[in-house]
């Protein structure tokens, strides 16, 4: 795998052992994986594991890879749309690769990052509230953020806020979601409250019984 100006690469080798029979492929330190997309035909494909869990450290699921399958001239831009792991000790089992045209616009789930200290924090002992994790955008695949930073350094009053329409998108891509959704909200400091303990209450029942006593008529002797 290589990395050039942001461009991520990765080497793939059309797959000829399907089924049950990856396990063997797994433990000589392969994982299976399949390529596949709108009006393209699905390959199965194999790749080291080590360069694909660098990869997906690295790229994560919103960055665009170069896949260089064995045998082809050019380089398939995709996304890794699926990973699927061992729930035991989270070792890679399959991935998927959604291949991509370079002209048509696609939609994906954007994570959005908090960056920055918010000086009303040190003024007011205020909280910065993060409400939004994630939004989703439409664009050309070159076009698309691994992600969108957010910067709370010019929140300086309780109550200041970003919102959606604030967040720093370039012209070609287009927001799914409220504009006015709040992003990130600064809070006022939590008030503690002291607790007042009152007098156990009598229970009912004793309540009941003592009234009874009270009001009972003496016995004639």
């Amino acid at each position: 795998m290589t990395q050039e100006a942001s461009r991520l690469e990765l080497a793939v080798a059309p797959r000829e052992v399907l089924g049950k029979n990856v396990k063997r492929l797994r433990r000589q330190g392969v994982t299976p994986a399949n390529i596949y997309g709108h009006g393209v035909t699905s390959l199965a494909v194999q790749v080291p594991t080590h360069d694909l869990a660098h990869t997906i450290k690295t790229a994560g699921r919103n960055t665009m890879l170069q896949l260089l399958v064995e045998g082809e001239k050019m380089a398939r831009p995709v996304f890794v749309h699926h990973v699927q792991r061992n729930p035991l000790n989270d070792d890679l089992l399959h991935v998927d690769f959604y291949q991509v045209s370079l002209k048509e616009k696609i939609r994906l789930e954007v994570p959005i990052i908090v960056v920055g200290e918010a000086p009303a924090v040190d003024v007011y002992h205020a909280m910065v509230l993060q409400n939004t994790n994630s939004v989703m955008i439409e664009g050309l695949p070159g076009e698309m953020p691994p992600y969108i930073e957010v910067d709370v350094s010019g929140l300086t009053e309780i109550d200041d806020a970003i919102h959606i329409k604030d967040l720093p998108l370039g012209a070609g891509l287009t927001l799914f979601v409220d504009p006015e959704l709040v992003v990130v909200k600064v809070s006022p400091p939590r008030v503690e409250v002291e607790e007042v303990v009152e007098e156990e209450a009598v229970p009912a029942a004793e309540a009941a019984e003592e009234e009874a006593k009270a009001g009972k008529p003496e016995e004639e002797g």
